[in-house]
């Protein structure tokens, strides 16, 4: 089989789901061409060991267009004759499959953690907000997958094969929307996606205020403050800090929930941690089921005792 990797890619480098994309693509068989987009992508060919690396480079794809790069992605899936197109499971990566699939008249199987060449290709994939996992057979005449992120252990950048730059044929309708504008992060600290510590407040934090000791712990951790959806609903934090489904998919080291129920939908954001530590009043709470190490007791209580341990060991 020949598999087109859609790789998403940041200061001339693949991101890690991209490169979980490539993983798994790996597993369909030895030919795995790469599809790299827009500015950069020339800089982060050179780290991409696939059989080709094709770089499609357009003056219009200065900006994110997602109908533009589902365009992009049918043109050389059909050029290569691909048997399947396998992207990360970003928001971006997936909204462009999913614009893909309408042109090609394709199903999509999204959330893959594993799949299996064949007629048809047998996958496995996350349904449910990640509560169950689906044994599935996909009929079609080319195979059409996201990956669920953090399922798969990232390729590592090896030697690449060949880098090809090709113009796409783009039609005006395929640029109608387009990212005009970024509102940047709060400047400083840490990005969910890279720390390797999270401590996540939820509802039983109780008010905007009431995330200082979560800060404070945070801070003195070196990691990021999170929030349930809950939080964002009620305006005490932003939406750019949510953990779960509909906010941010991670994959620290540790991931603390402070006062957080754990309802599926946030579970399937943080169930990437290597550990997870819940701090609840309730000991029945969701999050107790999944957790690997669980206080029963207050947060506000808890987490000062836990900072001012810290310092007294010189953290």
């Amino acid at each position: 089989m020949t598999a087109l990797v859609l790789i998403e890619h940041v200061d001339g480098a693949p991101t890690d789901v991209s490169l979980q994309a490539l993983t798994l693509a790996r597993s369909l068989g030895d030919d795995v061409h790469a599809l790299l987009i827009g500015p950069g992508g020339s800089e982060a060919a050179e780290s991409i060991p696939a059989t080709v690396t094709h770089v499609a480079e357009h003056d219009a794809l200065d900006a994110f267009a997602p109908d533009a790069w589902a365009s992009i992605v049918c043109e050389l899936a059909a050029r290569i004759a691909a048997t399947a197109v396998v992207a990360p499971g970003s928001e971006h990566a997936t909204d462009v499959m999913a614009r893909a699939a309408v042109r090609l008249g394709e199903p999509l199987a999204a959330n893959c953690t594993a799949v299996t060449p064949g007629n048809p290709i047998t996958l496995t994939r996350i349904r449910w907000g990640g509560s169950l996992l689906e044994e599935a057979r996909l009929h079609t005449g080319r195979a059409l997958l996201t990956v669920a992120p953090h399922a798969v252990a990232p390729a590592d950048p090896g030697s690449p094969g060949a880098v090809e730059p090709f113009v796409p044929e783009l039609a005006d309708a395929d640029l109608v929307v387009r990212v005009r504008d970024r509102v940047a992060p709060p400047a400083g600290g840490v990005s969910l996606a890279d720390a390797k510590v999270v401590i996540t407040g939820g509802r039983g934090v109780g008010s905007a205020e009431g995330f200082a000791p979560v800060e404070e712990l945070a801070g003195l951790l070196g990691g990021a403050v999170g929030c349930s959806r809950a939080v964002t609903m009620a305006g005490w934090r932003p939406h750019t800090e949510q953990v779960g489904q509909t906010g941010n998919k991670i994959a620290p080291e540790i991931y603390v929930a402070c006062g957080v129920s754990g309802a599926t939908q946030h579970i399937a954001g943080c169930k990437g941690a290597k550990r997870i530590l819940a701090i609840n009043t309730d000991p029945e709470a969701p999050i107790m089921s999944v957790a690997d190490y669980a206080v029963i007791g207050d947060l506000h209580e808890v987490l000062p005792a836990i900072s001012a341990e810290l310092r007294r060991r010189g953290a």
